[in-house]
């Protein structure tokens, strides 16, 4: 047999996607290109290692049995390179995050730095729900997560980052005069929240509630892009973190709407459990968050002072 790690990667991922064209996708290669090497790495086996139903790929036992074999020459693979990586003094391997969906506007600013001085490092960024995120935590899955509420049942250490600030947020179609702000646009307008689970959606929920607010005109949506596209097209209102909004306050697509007792705000927080053993490139990330993360909120997040 002479089979390529190139060959390796393509029938893992075709694997794990179940699809030729989703796979490309994500290797960014083309179609034809991983068709090809895909059958050139089948050739190389008597017993087919994958079959065509209707227009479902579907892996055969054998083919699964390939699969975590890949796997595991690629994992050894990758160990080898870390290894020697660490040897000529880098930091190398794998740094693990994982982040609630709203952090997606903030933590990949206090990430590029770092990965440019260390190109040893392979980032894997989950970007997820609260709950996903407090399930990577409590299973060990990931080094670190960023999150502005802090799950009460677990043992974490954190870094505090910056200010998360949530204001009361509608379209352009919305027109409301500082001095006339009354709980009743509550109910002039649709309230639009994010999903069971959210932070923001807890937040929202816990001001309305001291208000006295009844949810009569409720609609959910189960990320903050779709919630800022709603808003858009004029849905309704919202009470919404700023640090997704920057482009859209600034093109007049979205307007904070000020409002006694807003903004909200808490805090972004990089945490990890307690009883973790962090590994070398999550204690080197570690120190690196530590020393530059107020320049990092100075050069990058300015524009926040304004609101």
């Amino acid at each position: 047999m002479n089979y390529t790690l190139h060959q390796l990667q393509i029938f893992l991922k075709v694997t794990e996607l179940k699809s030729i064209t989703k796979a490309s996708e994500e290797l960014f290669l083309t179609q034809p290109a991983v068709s090809m090497q895909l059958k050139k790495f089948q050739d190389q086996f008597s017993i087919p290692l994958t079959e065509v139903v209707g227009r479902q790929l579907y892996i055969t036992e054998f083919g699964q049995e390939i699969a975590e074999a890949a796997e595991k020459i690629l994992n050894e693979v990758e160990s080898i390179n870390y290894k020697t990586l660490s040897r000529q003094g880098k930091v190398a391997g794998k740094l693990k995050i994982a982040i609630v969906s709203t952090a997606k506007y903030a933590m990949p600013y206090f990430l590029t730095d770092f990965m440019r001085q260390n190109p040893g490092v392979d980032l894997i960024m989950d970007v997820t729900n609260k709950a996903g995120v407090v399930k990577s935590l409590e299973q060990n899955e990931v080094d670190f997560a960023m999150v502005s509420v802090l799950p009460e049942h677990l043992k974490l250490n954190q870094v505090k980052l910056m200010q998360n600030k949530l204001f009361l947020v509608s379209g352009a179609n919305v027109e409301a005069s500082e001095m006339h702000i009354s709980k009743s646009i509550f109910q002039d307008h649709p309230l639009l929240f994010r999903e069971n689970g959210s932070a923001t959606r807890a937040a929202m929920e816990g001001f309305l509630t001291q208000l006295n607010v009844p949810n009569k005109k409720k609609i959910e949506l189960t990320s903050n892009e779709a919630t800022k596209q709603a808003l858009i097209a004029g849905l309704g209102i919202s009470i919404m973190p700023l640090i997704g909004l920057k482009n859209e306050l600034k093109d007049e697509e979205l307007h904070i709407i000020p409002f006694k007792g807003l903004p909200i705000i808490t805090h972004w927080n990089l945490v990890w459990q307690k009883s973790k053993n962090l590994s070398p490139v999550a204690n080197a990330y570690l120190d690196f968050v530590k020393a530059e993360k107020d320049r990092i909120i100075n050069e990058t997040f300015n524009w926040y002072e304004a609101y």
